[in-house]
C-alpha cells in the first residue's frame, strides 16, 4: 500500500511540473502577437456525431465539459478508494485531513465574499475553496526529503476531501436550468451502473460504455456534465478478485510452456486487482501528463493589457493565499483540541502551517469554478488572482518548509 501511494504522489509531482509549463505557455501566447491565434483556437468548433445523436461544442467547453469529466472520475475513484481503504477510512485518522479541507473551503469563500458581498464578483464564492493536488505535491517534490511522507499525505487526504467538497459545490450551486426528463434518465442509466456492480461486473468496458451515456444525460439535465464523472467512479467495484493462480510448483522444462505459464500468471495478477485499481492505473498518465496539461494551456491564458483588476481578483488572490493557511491551521487545531484528531507522527503545526501555504495553490479546479460562475471580463479577473496567488503560495510555502529542521515540523 505504502509503496502504491508513493507512486501516486510522485506521478502527481511529474504532472504538476507539465502542468506549470503549459499554463506559462498559455499565458505567454496570450500575451504575444499570436494572442489573436490562441484565442481563435480555443473557439474552434468539435462536433461528435454517432446516428441521430449530435452534439457540437468549442474547443474550450469540449475540454471543460468532456475531457474535464475524466478527469473528475479520476477524482472519484481516489476518493472511493481513501474512503474504502485509505487514509480516510478510519474516523480518527480522517478527522485532521477533512477538519482542515473544511476550514481551507470555508476561510477562503468568506474572504471572497468580504470582496464581492453585493457585487457582480459574488457567484464566485466557490473559486478559492479547492487545491490543486497535481501542484501542491510538485512543489512538495521539488524539497525531496526535507519534507516528511506523513505530511504528503496529510496533504494529498485534504486535496482529495476539497476536491469532493468543490465537486459539491458545483453540482448545487453552479447548475444550470434543471432538465427533469434528462435528470430522470441518467438516474435510470445509474441505476444501471450500480446493477453492473451488484451482478459482479469487473470487466470495465460496460462501466465506460454506460458512463458515456450517463455524461450525456447528465449534460442535457442542467448539472455539470463532470458530476457524471464521480457519479460513475462510486459505480464501479472496489472488491479484487479472488480465484486462485493455478501454478504448478516445478519448473517447465520447454520453454514455450513455460512462457505460456508466465502469461497465465500475468492474466490472473491482473484480474484479480479491482476494476476500480485498474481503472486508476489506466487513467493516471492520461490526465496527469495529457488532459491536466490540455485544460491548464486552454484556460490560463488571460490578456493583460486592458484588464482593470477589481474585487473578484482580490478575493481570489486573498482566498487562496491567506483563507488556505489560515482556515487549515485553524480548523486543525480546534479539531485536535477537541480531541477528535490527532497530528501525525513527526508533524507539528508549523508543517501543518507550511501545508496550509502551499495548499493555496488552487490553480486547476479554481479555474474551472472560475469559468462556471462567470465569463468575459470577470473571468480574466478571476484568472489573474488565481494565478498570482498560486504563484505566491507555492513561493511562500515552499520557504517556509525549507526553513524547518526535522525537529521543527
Amino acid at each position: 500500500m505504502k509503496r502504491l501511494l508513493e507512486q501516486f504522489l510522485e506521478s502527481e509531482a511529474k504532472g504538476g511540473v507539465l502542468l506549470f509549463l503549459a499554463a506559462l505557455f498559455a499565458f505567454i501566447l496570450s500575451n504575444s502577437p499570436a494572442a489573436g491565434a490562441y484565442f481563435a483556437l480555443r473557439e474552434v468548433p468539435v462536433a461528435v456525431r454517432f446516428g441521430d445523436f449530435y452534439l457540437e461544442k468549442d474547443l474550450l467547453h469540449f475540454v471543460n465539459d468532456f475531457l474535464m469529466a475524466i478527469f473528475f472520475l479520476l477524482v472519484g475513484l481516489e476518493l472511493k478508494r481513501e474512503l474504502t481503504t485509505g487514509e480516510l477510512k478510519e474516523p480518527r485518522r480522517a478527522a485532521l485531513a477533512i477538519a482542515a479541507a473544511l476550514g481551507g473551503m470555508v476561510i477562503p469563500a468568506l474572504i471572497y465574499t468580504a470582496f464581492n458581498a453585493r457585487g457582480p464578483g459574488a457567484p464566485g464564492w466557490g473559486v478559492p475553496m479547492a487545491t490543486d493536488i497535481a501542484f501542491a505535491l510538485g512543489v512538495l517534490a521539488l524539497l525531496g526529503k526535507r519534507v516528511p511522507l506523513a505530511l504528503k499525505i496529510f496533504l494529498t487526504a485534504l486535496a482529495i476531501v476539497d476536491d469532493l467538497g468543490a465537486v459539491l459545490a458545483i453540482a448545487l450551486f453552479y447548475t444550470a436550468k434543471l432538465s427533469v426528463p434528462a435528470l430522470l434518465k441518467a438516474g435510470l442509466v445509474y441505476l444501471g451502473l450500480l446493477g453492473l456492480g451488484r451482478l459482479g461486473v469487473r470487466n470495465l468496458v460496460p462501466y465506460l460504455l454506460l458512463g458515456l451515456v450517463l455524461w450525456f444525460f447528465v449534460l442535457k439535465s442542467g448539472v455539470h456534465a463532470t458530476v457524471a464523472g464521480v457519479l460513475l467512479a462510486f459505480a464501479i467495484p472496489l472488491a479484487t478478485g479472488r480465484k486462485a493462480l493455478a501454478v504448478a510448483a516445478e519448473p517447465e522444462a520447454d520453454p514455450e510452456e513455460a512462457e505460456a505459464r508466465l502469461e497465465a500468471i500475468e492474466a490472473e495478477a491482473a484480474h484479480a486487482q479491482s476494476p476500480l485499481h485498474r481503472l486508476e492505473h489506466l487513467l493516471h498518465p492520461w490526465v496527469a501528463y495529457g488532459i491536466l496539461p490540455v485544460f491548464a494551456f486552454m484556460n490560463a491564458g488571460v490578456a493583460l493589457g486592458e484588464l482593470a483588476l477589481g474585487p473578484i481578483a482580490l478575493g481570489a488572490f486573498f482566498g487562496l493565499l491567506v483563507g488556505k493557511p489560515v482556515g487549515i491551521l485553524l480548523f486543525s487545531f480546534l479539531a485536535v483540541k477537541a480531541g477528535l484528531a490527532r497530528l501525525p507522527s513527526g508533524i507539528g503545526w508549523n508543517a501543518i502551517l507550511g501545508a496550509g501555504m502551499v495548499a493555496g495553490i488552487g490553480f486547476t479546479m479554481a479555474l474551472f469554478i472560475a469559468g462556471l460562475a462567470f465569463e468575459g471580463a470577470l473571468l480574466d479577473q478571476a484568472k489573474v488572482g488565481v494565478l498570482s496567488a498560486s504563484v505566491v503560495a507555492a513561493a511562500l510555502g515552499t520557504g517556509v518548509l525549507l526553513r524547518l529542521r526535522p525537529a521543527q515540523m
